[in-house]
């Protein structure tokens, strides 16, 4: 949807990137487990609805891994010790 609304640029178009993405070293696609769509909508604090970055959230947090992100609120969020976030323009 990102891409559609050109608010994300990848070069090419979304399905061979992600084909192409999925061919490199240590990059794997994580399945979403019933636990985390569960825990988008019961993350602790606060945190915005957009159900996208939930899931994003909460797919970190059952993993136990860091998100490299330039969005703030998620930067903001990880401050509060809810999930691991590294700013992507670091």
């Amino acid at each position: 949807m990102l891409v559609e609304k050109g608010r994300l640029h990848l070069g090419q178009d979304v399905r061979v990137w992600i084909e192409n993405s999925l061919v490199l070293p240590g990059i794997y696609l994580a399945p979403i487990e019933p636990v985390i769509a569960i825990d988008s909508v019961r993350l602790p604090g606060e945190f915005h609805a957009d159900p996208a970055d939930r899931f994003i959230i909460a797919t970190a947090r059952y993993y136990n891994t860091s998100l490299i992100t330039a969005d703030s609120a998620i930067l903001s969020y990880s401050t509060l010790g809810n999930v691991q976030a590294v700013d992507a323009a670091f």
